[in-house]
């Protein structure tokens, strides 16, 4: 791998993790554009430690404030917020686990990809028009959470976008574009987290590949991660998701005529 696959990859991680066009579409689909070699596991997990750090660091006073208020004041909201936040993460921990292997071969199809990247787009550009959009984070209720989470486990399917399906889901039950965006990237902490812990073994196990590529690789999916976190939120208080819609939209139907031709 050279720097500059390291850079655009880490590029690719650090905005499709956060903002609603998916991260592991464009970290299939760039290798497969431009006849790259996949880079390896390693590397995958090096990228999300860094959009990992990119969330703590963001969101790390958020937590703080969630996880004390979870244990010394359950009724309080954050209290509560905290507990929604873990539930919401059950349904996501067990369809990574339960899809793992077709993750890594069935679901890396170039037309799947393409499909739900338009199919999604849709959903998004929908649910930003039809939706109340009254509801703020803090009196999101649990079965909000609940549906959010399950909604998150779909992201297994690269295309989907974990932060595009959760924050679909949460336009859908009237939840606020930036308390949807915001609910999103909490959620996104103990997934990325969970993702990260059940590949280091074989990460350790295969420590010698590692080199200042991909060191520079996840720093710097970190810093477009802090990026692309704080643009988002910045960007729905005033704005909606149509721009990324249609982004999907494009970049699908450009996947389709290229599979088409290299046939």
């Amino acid at each position: 791998m050279t720097i500059l696959q390291a850079v655009i990859l880490g590029l690719a991680q650090g905005l499709g993790e956060f903002l609603p066009i998916s991260s592991s579409a464009h970290l299939i689909l760039i290798p497969w554009l431009f006849g790259w070699a996949d880079p390896g596991l390693t590397f995958d997990v090096a990228l999300h430690i860094g959009t990992l750090v990119a969330v703590v660091i963001y969101f790390w006073k958020d937590w703080w404030q969630l996880i004390i208020k979870g244990f010394i004041d359950v009724r309080s909201v954050k209290g509560r917020l905290f507990w929604y936040l873990v539930a919401a993460s059950v349904p996501g921990a067990i369809g990574g686990f339960l899809l793992e292997k077709k993750a890594e071969t069935i679901f890396r199809s170039p037309i799947l990809i393409a499909m739900m990247l338009i199919l999604m787009g849709i959903f998004l550009y929908w649910a930003d028009r039809r939706s109340a959009k009254k509801i703020e984070i803090n009196n999101i209720t649990f079965g909000t959470s609940i549906l959010i989470g399950i909604s998150q486990a779909l992201a297994i399917v690269p295309g989907v976008s974990r932060s595009g399906i959760t924050m679909t889901t949460g336009l859908l039950m009237g939840v606020t574009r930036e308390g949807a965006a915001r609910f999103s990237f909490l959620l996104s902490t103990p997934i990325i987290f969970g993702a990260a812990m059940v590949k280091l073994p074989g990460v350790i196990s295969n420590s010698s590949v590692i080199t200042v590529n991909f060191v520079i690789g996840m720093l710097v999916s970190c810093a477009t991660g802090i990026i692309s976190i704080g643009f988002l939120l910045r960007y729905v208080q005033t704005k909606n998701f149509l721009p990324f819609a249609w982004y999907r939209f494009i970049l699908g139907a450009l996947v389709i005529i290229i599979t088409m031709v290299r046939q």
